[in-house]
Protein backbone atom coordinates (compact mmCIF):
# COMPACT_ATOMS: atom_id res chain seq x y z
CA UNK A 1 0.00 0.00 0.00
CA UNK A 2 1.28 3.38 -1.11
CA UNK A 3 0.82 5.97 1.90
CA UNK A 4 1.54 9.11 0.28
CA UNK A 5 -0.85 8.30 -2.42
CA UNK A 6 -3.90 7.81 -0.26
CA UNK A 7 -2.51 11.08 2.19
CA UNK A 8 -4.00 13.57 -0.73
CA UNK A 9 -4.50 16.37 2.12
CA UNK A 10 -1.43 16.51 4.48
CA UNK A 11 -2.45 19.38 6.27
CA UNK A 12 -6.21 18.09 6.83
CA UNK A 13 -4.56 14.68 7.83
CA UNK A 14 -1.78 15.72 10.28
CA UNK A 15 -4.49 18.13 11.99
CA UNK A 16 -6.63 14.61 12.38
CA UNK A 17 -3.32 13.28 14.19
CA UNK A 18 -3.16 16.51 16.18
CA UNK A 19 -6.72 15.85 17.54
CA UNK A 20 -6.71 12.39 18.29
CA UNK A 21 -3.48 12.97 20.26
CA UNK A 22 -5.25 15.53 21.98
CA UNK A 23 -8.12 13.71 22.98
CA UNK A 24 -6.05 10.53 23.42
CA UNK A 25 -3.46 12.68 26.34
CA UNK A 26 -6.39 13.58 28.21
CA UNK A 27 -6.96 9.59 28.49
CA UNK A 28 -3.41 8.88 29.39
CA UNK A 29 -3.08 11.93 31.65
CA UNK A 30 -5.94 9.98 34.42
CA UNK A 31 -4.74 6.67 33.62
CA UNK A 32 -3.11 4.43 36.39
CA UNK A 33 0.30 3.49 37.22
CA UNK A 34 -1.31 -0.88 36.55
CA UNK A 35 -2.89 -0.04 33.28
CA UNK A 36 0.11 1.80 31.60
CA UNK A 37 2.09 -0.80 32.82
CA UNK A 38 0.07 -3.73 31.34
CA UNK A 39 0.33 -1.70 28.52
CA UNK A 40 4.04 -1.93 28.15
CA UNK A 41 4.34 -5.46 28.74
CA UNK A 42 1.85 -6.74 26.22
CA UNK A 43 3.50 -4.08 24.15
CA UNK A 44 6.69 -6.17 25.26
CA UNK A 45 5.34 -9.53 24.38
CA UNK A 46 4.19 -8.52 21.20
CA UNK A 47 7.68 -7.43 20.47
CA UNK A 48 9.23 -10.43 20.97
CA UNK A 49 6.43 -12.72 19.74
CA UNK A 50 6.97 -10.50 16.33
CA UNK A 51 10.82 -10.70 16.26
CA UNK A 52 11.36 -12.47 13.21
CA UNK A 53 8.52 -9.61 11.30
CA UNK A 54 9.97 -6.85 12.37
CA UNK A 55 13.83 -8.05 11.31
CA UNK A 56 12.23 -8.70 7.42
CA UNK A 57 10.11 -5.70 7.64
CA UNK A 58 13.94 -3.76 8.87
CA UNK A 59 16.02 -5.88 6.26
CA UNK A 60 13.68 -4.04 3.23
CA UNK A 61 14.14 -0.62 4.46
CA UNK A 62 18.24 -1.72 4.98
CA UNK A 63 18.01 -2.95 0.95
CA UNK A 64 16.07 -0.12 0.37
CA UNK A 65 18.19 2.71 1.82
CA UNK A 66 21.28 0.93 0.75
CA UNK A 67 20.41 1.01 -2.83
CA UNK A 68 19.71 4.55 -2.49
CA UNK A 69 23.17 5.71 -1.02
CA UNK A 70 22.13 6.18 2.53
CA UNK A 71 25.37 7.59 3.97
CA UNK A 72 27.26 4.94 6.15
CA UNK A 73 26.22 6.67 9.59
CA UNK A 74 22.80 6.54 8.90
CA UNK A 75 22.56 2.78 7.42
CA UNK A 76 24.40 1.96 11.27
CA UNK A 77 22.26 3.67 12.95
CA UNK A 78 18.81 1.75 10.74
CA UNK A 79 20.39 -1.48 11.36
CA UNK A 80 18.03 -3.79 13.46
CA UNK A 81 19.58 -7.27 15.11
CA UNK A 82 17.92 -10.03 16.91
CA UNK A 83 19.63 -8.34 19.75
CA UNK A 84 18.35 -4.95 18.82
CA UNK A 85 14.49 -6.23 19.19
CA UNK A 86 15.49 -7.84 22.96
CA UNK A 87 16.83 -4.47 23.69
CA UNK A 88 13.73 -2.90 22.51
CA UNK A 89 11.59 -5.03 24.41
CA UNK A 90 13.57 -4.85 28.04
CA UNK A 91 13.18 -1.26 27.71
CA UNK A 92 9.93 -1.71 27.94
CA UNK A 93 9.97 -3.64 30.50
CA UNK A 94 12.51 -1.55 32.59
CA UNK A 95 10.23 1.82 31.88
CA UNK A 96 7.23 -0.34 33.16
CA UNK A 97 9.22 -0.89 36.52
CA UNK A 98 10.43 2.22 36.75
CA UNK A 99 8.30 4.39 39.57
CA UNK A 100 5.70 6.40 37.89
CA UNK A 101 5.92 9.86 38.07
CA UNK A 102 2.55 11.19 37.48
CA UNK A 103 0.69 12.61 40.28
CA UNK A 104 3.49 12.06 42.38
CA UNK A 105 3.23 15.63 44.88
CA UNK A 106 6.94 17.00 46.31
CA UNK A 107 8.12 19.67 48.23
CA UNK A 108 4.62 20.22 50.39
CA UNK A 109 5.23 23.38 53.30
CA UNK A 110 2.68 25.32 55.50
CA UNK A 111 2.32 28.72 55.04
CA UNK A 112 1.67 30.79 58.09
CA UNK A 113 -2.35 31.13 56.67
CA UNK A 114 -2.33 27.57 56.95
CA UNK A 115 -2.46 26.40 53.88
CA UNK A 116 -0.39 23.53 52.57
CA UNK A 117 1.71 24.32 49.15
CA UNK A 118 3.73 21.63 47.25
CA UNK A 119 4.22 20.73 43.54
CA UNK A 120 2.59 17.74 41.66
CA UNK A 121 4.29 15.90 38.53
CA UNK A 122 1.91 16.20 35.64
CA UNK A 123 2.23 15.02 32.02
CA UNK A 124 3.38 17.40 29.24
CA UNK A 125 0.64 16.37 27.07
CA UNK A 126 1.55 15.52 23.26
CA UNK A 127 5.13 15.06 22.33
CA UNK A 128 5.91 15.61 18.25
CA UNK A 129 9.06 12.59 17.38
CA UNK A 130 10.65 13.73 14.45
CA UNK A 131 13.87 11.02 13.76
CA UNK A 132 15.95 9.85 11.13
CA UNK A 133 16.66 5.93 10.93
CA UNK A 134 16.61 4.53 14.13
CA UNK A 135 13.62 2.57 14.34
CA UNK A 136 14.41 1.72 18.08
CA UNK A 137 13.35 5.31 18.55
CA UNK A 138 9.55 3.96 18.13
CA UNK A 139 9.90 1.68 20.63
CA UNK A 140 11.77 3.56 23.13
CA UNK A 141 10.00 7.00 22.67
CA UNK A 142 6.44 5.53 23.01
CA UNK A 143 7.29 3.61 25.99
CA UNK A 144 8.31 6.63 27.61
CA UNK A 145 5.65 8.85 26.54
CA UNK A 146 3.12 6.20 27.33
CA UNK A 147 4.23 5.75 30.79
CA UNK A 148 4.42 9.45 31.67
CA UNK A 149 0.94 10.00 30.23
CA UNK A 150 1.81 11.58 27.20
CA UNK A 151 0.09 10.93 23.78
CA UNK A 152 3.16 10.48 21.18
CA UNK A 153 3.13 11.50 17.18
CA UNK A 154 5.97 10.15 15.54
CA UNK A 155 7.42 10.76 12.26
CA UNK A 156 9.99 8.53 11.52
CA UNK A 157 12.27 8.94 8.37
CA UNK A 158 11.39 7.21 5.12
CA UNK A 159 14.32 4.88 5.22
CA UNK A 160 12.77 3.34 8.34
CA UNK A 161 8.98 3.42 7.55
CA UNK A 162 8.20 -0.50 7.07
CA UNK A 163 9.76 -0.97 10.39
CA UNK A 164 8.59 1.48 12.47
CA UNK A 165 4.76 0.73 11.24
CA UNK A 166 5.59 -2.93 12.52
CA UNK A 167 6.98 -1.80 15.77
CA UNK A 168 3.89 0.37 16.07
CA UNK A 169 1.07 -2.62 15.95
CA UNK A 170 3.43 -4.31 18.33
CA UNK A 171 2.62 -0.88 20.78
CA UNK A 172 -1.05 -0.60 19.46
CA UNK A 173 -1.26 -4.21 20.83
CA UNK A 174 -0.24 -3.45 23.95
CA UNK A 175 -2.43 -0.28 24.09
CA UNK A 176 -5.48 -2.28 23.44
CA UNK A 177 -4.65 -5.43 25.91
CA UNK A 178 -4.97 -2.64 28.42
CA UNK A 179 -8.13 -0.64 27.32
CA UNK A 180 -6.24 2.66 26.01
CA UNK A 181 -6.78 4.37 22.98
CA UNK A 182 -4.12 3.07 20.08
CA UNK A 183 -4.75 7.22 18.89
CA UNK A 184 -2.04 7.76 22.46
CA UNK A 185 0.81 6.40 19.30
CA UNK A 186 0.56 7.36 16.13
CA UNK A 187 3.18 7.06 13.70
CA UNK A 188 2.37 9.34 10.67
CA UNK A 189 1.74 7.32 7.54
CA UNK A 190 3.18 9.31 4.79
CA UNK A 191 7.03 9.93 3.79
CA UNK A 192 5.97 14.05 2.50
CA UNK A 193 8.13 16.26 4.16
CA UNK A 194 5.35 18.55 3.95
CA UNK A 195 3.88 16.43 7.35
CA UNK A 196 6.93 17.25 9.32
CA UNK A 197 6.30 21.39 8.59
CA UNK A 198 2.84 20.90 9.33
CA UNK A 199 3.57 18.59 12.91
CA UNK A 200 6.19 21.94 13.69
CA UNK A 201 3.09 24.45 12.73
CA UNK A 202 0.42 22.76 14.88
CA UNK A 203 0.84 24.39 18.44
CA UNK A 204 -2.84 23.97 19.37
CA UNK A 205 -2.43 20.27 19.47
CA UNK A 206 1.52 19.86 20.03
CA UNK A 207 3.11 20.54 23.36
CA UNK A 208 6.87 19.36 22.73
CA UNK A 209 9.02 18.69 19.90
CA UNK A 210 11.62 16.16 19.91
CA UNK A 211 13.95 15.92 16.87
CA UNK A 212 15.99 12.90 16.82
CA UNK A 213 18.74 12.62 13.75
CA UNK A 214 21.26 15.04 11.86
CA UNK A 215 22.14 17.79 11.90
CA UNK A 216 20.52 18.97 8.50
CA UNK A 217 16.90 17.62 10.30
CA UNK A 218 17.62 19.56 13.44
CA UNK A 219 18.62 22.73 11.94
CA UNK A 220 15.27 22.48 9.66
CA UNK A 221 13.25 21.83 13.24
CA UNK A 222 14.68 25.01 14.79
CA UNK A 223 13.93 27.54 12.21
CA UNK A 224 10.33 26.35 11.93
CA UNK A 225 9.15 24.84 14.92
CA UNK A 226 6.42 27.55 16.57
CA UNK A 227 6.39 24.91 19.01
CA UNK A 228 9.29 24.71 22.16
CA UNK A 229 11.32 21.97 21.76
CA UNK A 230 14.05 19.36 23.60
CA UNK A 231 17.17 18.82 21.46
CA UNK A 232 20.67 18.70 20.68
CA UNK A 233 22.30 20.09 17.61
CA UNK A 234 25.63 17.91 17.65
CA UNK A 235 27.57 15.31 19.48
CA UNK A 236 31.20 16.15 19.37
CA UNK A 237 32.27 14.73 22.37
CA UNK A 238 35.87 14.68 24.33
CA UNK A 239 38.06 12.26 26.04
CA UNK A 240 40.61 13.81 28.03
CA UNK A 241 43.72 11.38 29.41
CA UNK A 242 45.01 13.93 32.00
CA UNK A 243 48.65 13.10 33.16
CA UNK A 244 47.54 11.46 36.15
CA UNK A 245 45.54 8.53 34.71
CA UNK A 246 46.06 4.80 34.88
CA UNK A 247 47.65 4.72 31.32
CA UNK A 248 45.89 0.85 30.71
CA UNK A 249 42.41 2.31 31.86
CA UNK A 250 42.64 5.11 29.58
CA UNK A 251 43.45 3.20 26.67
CA UNK A 252 40.96 0.98 26.90
CA UNK A 253 38.41 4.12 27.57
CA UNK A 254 39.77 5.95 24.70
CA UNK A 255 39.21 2.55 22.36
CA UNK A 256 35.77 1.81 23.40
CA UNK A 257 34.35 5.88 23.49
CA UNK A 258 35.96 5.71 19.78
CA UNK A 259 35.64 1.76 18.08
CA UNK A 260 32.29 0.74 20.18
CA UNK A 261 30.37 2.23 17.44
CA UNK A 262 31.02 4.95 14.95
CA UNK A 263 27.51 6.62 13.87
CA UNK A 264 26.33 7.46 17.44
CA UNK A 265 26.17 11.06 19.08
CA UNK A 266 28.31 9.76 22.18
CA UNK A 267 30.84 8.34 20.56
CA UNK A 268 34.52 10.81 21.15
CA UNK A 269 34.89 12.90 18.29
CA UNK A 270 38.11 14.71 19.66
CA UNK A 271 40.39 12.84 22.04
CA UNK A 272 42.53 15.22 23.94
CA UNK A 273 45.69 14.07 25.64
CA UNK A 274 48.18 16.05 28.19
CA UNK A 275 51.66 16.26 27.02
CA UNK A 276 53.52 14.96 29.93
CA UNK A 277 51.92 11.75 29.11
CA UNK A 278 51.50 11.62 25.77
CA UNK A 279 54.77 9.55 24.49
CA UNK A 280 53.43 7.30 26.32
CA UNK A 281 49.48 7.03 25.76
CA UNK A 282 49.48 8.18 21.46
CA UNK A 283 51.78 5.47 20.11
CA UNK A 284 49.61 2.16 21.30
CA UNK A 285 46.46 3.84 20.97
CA UNK A 286 47.32 4.79 17.46
CA UNK A 287 48.51 1.54 16.77
CA UNK A 288 44.62 0.09 18.05
CA UNK A 289 42.87 2.91 16.06
CA UNK A 290 44.98 1.99 12.99
CA UNK A 291 43.98 -1.63 13.14
CA UNK A 292 40.74 -0.74 13.40
CA UNK A 293 40.60 1.31 10.33
CA UNK A 294 40.09 4.90 12.40
CA UNK A 295 41.74 7.91 10.15
CA UNK A 296 43.62 9.90 12.45
CA UNK A 297 44.14 13.55 12.50
CA UNK A 298 46.30 15.81 14.95
CA UNK A 299 47.91 18.89 15.68
CA UNK A 300 51.50 19.18 15.64
CA UNK A 301 52.45 17.48 18.63
CA UNK A 302 50.39 14.43 17.86
CA UNK A 303 51.85 14.30 14.00
CA UNK A 304 55.44 14.04 15.59
CA UNK A 305 54.49 11.17 18.12
CA UNK A 306 52.83 8.96 15.68
CA UNK A 307 53.74 8.73 12.22
CA UNK A 308 50.79 8.69 9.96
CA UNK A 309 48.80 10.83 11.35
CA UNK A 310 47.22 13.79 9.19
CA UNK A 311 47.25 17.22 9.66
CA UNK A 312 43.93 18.63 11.68
CA UNK A 313 42.48 21.53 10.27
CA UNK A 314 40.57 24.00 12.66
CA UNK A 315 37.31 22.58 11.05
CA UNK A 316 38.16 19.28 12.64
CA UNK A 317 37.88 20.10 16.41
CA UNK A 318 34.06 21.17 15.54
CA UNK A 319 33.35 18.29 13.59
CA UNK A 320 30.97 15.47 14.63
CA UNK A 321 32.44 12.82 12.25
CA UNK A 322 29.96 10.30 12.92
CA UNK A 323 32.71 7.73 10.87
CA UNK A 324 36.15 6.17 12.03
CA UNK A 325 38.17 9.64 11.93
CA UNK A 326 39.26 10.56 15.24
CA UNK A 327 40.55 14.47 15.60
CA UNK A 328 44.01 14.37 18.29
CA UNK A 329 45.16 17.34 19.82
CA UNK A 330 47.90 17.31 22.99
CA UNK A 331 47.24 20.02 25.06
CA UNK A 332 49.40 21.33 28.46
CA UNK A 333 47.07 20.36 30.78
CA UNK A 334 43.22 19.94 32.29
CA UNK A 335 43.09 23.89 31.98
CA UNK A 336 43.66 23.76 28.15
CA UNK A 337 41.96 20.48 28.21
CA UNK A 338 38.33 22.07 29.11
CA UNK A 339 39.63 25.34 27.51
CA UNK A 340 38.99 23.27 24.24
CA UNK A 341 36.04 21.62 24.87
CA UNK A 342 34.35 25.47 25.97
CA UNK A 343 35.45 25.89 22.40
CA UNK A 344 34.86 23.57 20.23
CA UNK A 345 32.09 21.20 22.24
CA UNK A 346 28.84 20.98 21.62
CA UNK A 347 27.76 20.43 25.49
CA UNK A 348 27.07 16.91 24.89
CA UNK A 349 29.26 14.80 26.32
CA UNK A 350 32.71 14.76 27.97
CA UNK A 351 35.23 12.85 29.70
CA UNK A 352 38.42 12.59 32.27
CA UNK A 353 40.46 9.98 32.74
CA UNK A 354 42.54 10.68 35.78
CA UNK A 355 43.36 9.23 38.88
CA UNK A 356 43.40 12.69 40.49
CA UNK A 357 39.96 13.11 42.46
CA UNK A 358 40.47 16.92 42.89
CA UNK A 359 41.19 17.53 38.93
CA UNK A 360 37.80 14.68 38.77
CA UNK A 361 35.91 16.97 40.88
CA UNK A 362 37.05 20.10 38.89
CA UNK A 363 35.58 18.67 35.41
CA UNK A 364 32.85 17.87 36.64
CA UNK A 365 32.23 21.29 38.16
CA UNK A 366 33.59 23.06 35.49
CA UNK A 367 32.73 21.34 31.94
CA UNK A 368 29.53 22.39 31.17
CA UNK A 369 27.63 19.36 28.98
CA UNK A 370 24.59 17.32 29.71
CA UNK A 371 26.71 14.36 30.59
CA UNK A 372 30.49 14.81 32.11
CA UNK A 373 32.19 12.11 33.12
CA UNK A 374 35.19 10.72 35.20
CA UNK A 375 37.42 7.41 34.44
CA UNK A 376 34.38 6.03 31.78
CA UNK A 377 33.98 5.65 28.11
CA UNK A 378 31.21 8.26 26.81
CA UNK A 379 29.55 5.80 25.17
CA UNK A 380 27.33 4.99 28.16
CA UNK A 381 25.47 8.29 27.84
CA UNK A 382 22.49 7.20 27.01
CA UNK A 383 19.14 6.73 28.65
CA UNK A 384 19.16 2.86 28.83
CA UNK A 385 22.61 2.73 30.52
CA UNK A 386 21.59 5.89 32.69
CA UNK A 387 18.42 3.49 34.21
CA UNK A 388 16.05 5.71 32.69
CA UNK A 389 14.62 2.56 30.57
CA UNK A 390 15.16 4.80 27.16
CA UNK A 391 15.17 7.68 26.65
CA UNK A 392 12.97 10.16 24.19
CA UNK A 393 16.09 12.11 23.28
CA UNK A 394 19.17 13.80 24.57
CA UNK A 395 19.12 17.52 25.38
CA UNK A 396 22.07 19.63 25.30
CA UNK A 397 19.76 22.78 26.07
CA UNK A 398 19.43 23.96 30.14
CA UNK A 399 15.82 24.44 29.93
CA UNK A 400 13.28 22.39 29.93
CA UNK A 401 15.30 19.13 30.09
CA UNK A 402 19.05 18.03 29.99
CA UNK A 403 21.11 15.31 29.20
CA UNK A 404 19.53 12.11 28.63
CA UNK A 405 15.53 12.53 28.57
CA UNK A 406 13.24 9.66 30.31
CA UNK A 407 10.27 9.92 32.01
CA UNK A 408 10.89 13.02 33.95
CA UNK A 409 12.43 14.92 31.30
CA UNK A 410 8.85 14.26 29.84
CA UNK A 411 6.88 15.74 32.67
CA UNK A 412 6.44 19.30 34.38
CA UNK A 413 4.88 20.17 37.63
CA UNK A 414 1.99 22.19 38.70
CA UNK A 415 1.71 24.03 41.71
CA UNK A 416 -1.01 22.09 44.28
CA UNK A 417 -2.57 24.11 47.31
CA UNK A 418 -4.45 22.07 50.49
CA UNK A 419 -6.77 24.07 52.78
CA UNK A 420 -9.40 23.58 54.67
CA UNK A 421 -11.52 26.54 54.37
CA UNK A 422 -8.53 29.34 54.73
CA UNK A 423 -9.08 32.28 53.08
CA UNK A 424 -6.91 35.52 52.76
CA UNK A 425 -7.29 38.80 54.39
Amino acid sequence: MNAVAEIKDIKLYMRGLGEQARAAARVLARADSATKDHALAAAAAAIRRDAAKLLAANAEDVAEARAAGLEPALLDRLQLTAAGVEDMAEGLEQIARLPDPIGAITDVHERPSGIRVGRMRVPLGVIGIIYESRPNVTADAAGLCLKSGNAAILRGGSEALRANRAIAACMHEGLDAAGLPRTAIQVVATTDRAAVGELLSMSQYVDIIVPRGGKGLIERVMQESRIPMIKHLDGVCHVYIDDRADLQKAIRIADNAKTQRYGTCNTMETLLVAEAIADQVLPPLANIYFDKGVELRGDAAAQKLVPGIKPATEEDWYTEYLAPILAIRVVKDIDAAMEHIAKYGSAHTDAIVTEDQARAQRFLREVDSSSVMVNASTRFADGFEYGLGAEVGISTDKLHARGPVGLEGLTSQKYVVLGDGQIRT
